[in-house]
Order: C-alpha cells, then sequence, then structure tokens
C-alpha cells in the first residue's frame, strides 16, 4: 500500500518540471477570471437590487425579470450564447472576456438577491430619520444604508467567491485557459488523467478553502456582535 502510493506520487515529482510552469499559468488565469466575473457580478447585482425595491415599475419589473432568468438559466447556456451564438451577428469575444462577462452576468441574479436582503434588513427608520435631517435618498442609500448592509451580506458574498472560483472550470468548455483546460490538456497528451485531475481538484480546494475559513471567521464575529449588542 504505501509502496503503491510512493510510486503514485513519484509521478508528479518526474513531471513537475513540465507541468509545473503550465499550471502556474492556469491557476493565474483562472484567479483572474474570478475577480473578473465577481466584480462584474457584484456591479450588475447591485444595479439589480436597487432597481428590484424601485418605486418605477417599469425598472422594478425589468429587474426582476432578469434576476428570475438568470437565477433560472445555465451559466454554461450564456457561456456558449456569448462565445458561439454572438458570432453570426458580427459580436466576437476572446474566451477569456466570455467566460468573466457571462458568469459574471449569471452570478448577478444571486447576488442582486443578496444586496436586496442586506438592504431589507436595516430597519426604514433611519432611512427616515437620515431623510428627516435633510439628506437625498442617493446620500441616505450611500452613507448609511450601504455601509450596514455590506456587513450582513458580507458572509454569503465570499460564498459566492468559492462559488464562481469553481465555476470557472466549465469555461474549459468555451477553450478559456484556466485549470481545468489545462489539467484536460496535459493529461491528454501524458496519459495521466487520474493524476491530472486530482491535482487541479487538489489546487481548487487549497484556494477555497482560506475563503471558507474567512466566511466562517466573519460569521462567528457578526453572531458575538449582535449577542453583544442585545445583551446575549
Amino acid at each position: 500500500m504505501i509502496e503503491d502510493l510512493k510510486g503514485f506520487l513519484s509521478v508528479y515529482a518526474e513531471n513537475w518540471h513540465d507541468w509545473g510552469p503550465q499550471i502556474y499559468e492556469a491557476i493565474w488565469v483562472t484567479i483572474q477570471l474570478t475577480i473578473a466575473s465577481f466584480s462584474l457580478a457584484v456591479v450588475l447585482g447591485l444595479l439589480l437590487a436597487v432597481g428590484k425595491l424601485s418605486n418605477i415599475g417599469l425598472v422594478r419589473g425589468f429587474c426582476t425579470a432578469y434576476i428570475e432568468i438568470a437565477r433560472g438559466v445555465p451559466a454554461l447556456a450564456v457561456l456558449f450564447l456569448l462565445y458561439f451564438g454572438l458570432v453570426p451577428l458580427g459580436i466576437v469575444f476572446d474566451a477569456f472576456t466570455a467566460g468573466a462577462i457571462g458568469l459574471g452576468m449569471s452570478a448577478a441574479g444571486y447576488i442582486a438577491e443578496v444586496f436586496r436582503a442586506g438592504i431589507q434588513a436595516i430597519h426604514k427608520g433611519q432611512r427616515e430619520a437620515a431623510l428627516a435631517v435633510g439628506m437625498t435618498p442617493m446620500m441616505t442609500f450611500r452613507h448609511i444604508i450601504l455601509p450596514q448592509a455590506i456587513r450582513i451580506i458580507l458572509p454569503p458574498m465570499l460564498n459566492m467567491v468559492i462559488l464562481l472560483l469553481k465555476d470557472t472550470s466549465i469555461c474549459s468548455l468555451i477553450s478559456t485557459d484556466e485549470l481545468m483546460l489545462r489539467a484536460k490538456d496535459l493529461a491528454m497528451m501524458s496519459f495521466l488523467p487520474m493524476h491530472l485531475f486530482l491535482l487541479a481538484g487538489a489546487i481548487y480546494f487549497c484556494l477555497s478553502w482560506p475563503l471558507s475559513l474567512i466566511t466562517r471567521k466573519i460569521e462567528n464575529l457578526m453572531q458575538r456582535g449582535r449577542r453583544q449588542t442585545f445583551g446575549g
């Protein structure tokens, strides 16, 4: 058993000089893809959340429809539409851009609901008090509502980062040069699929696990703060 394990691990030592540089580059692409898609999702999600809470019926209806569609349509379908479906219209995205936009547009539907829940969790009296002292609705949102909502939504937002990090793997299907595509290419060249896909899974875990720990720590701090606030 031990000898078999040593033989299995020795494959990594023998091939790392070829695999290493390509794996490191793919990890960096995966991180960039996660950051880009999450940034787009946050901006778009915030706009959608504000729109869904708007008093303007047309805006509220559009934002609600987008959120429901984004949550109901698979991210892969969006990626295929952006990368393949728009080509006949003369709109061509490279694989990385299509991946970042597609994942960001899909995740925006979920992040919008996170923002909406966080905003609605703030007592209406604070908004009314801010308006009463002369603050505009925009100032009230920026300086009173949003800072408090961020404390509430931070843990689920970090969970969305983890989900997006893992979802970058589907971008391999549109030839985005991220970790899963690189692992698949190396597996085809070396005929060692078990070693390469185990390695890819371990790397995804090593990237996401620290974020999980941070999320848990923040949740514990917030719960402790609530207990202290309410005398629990």
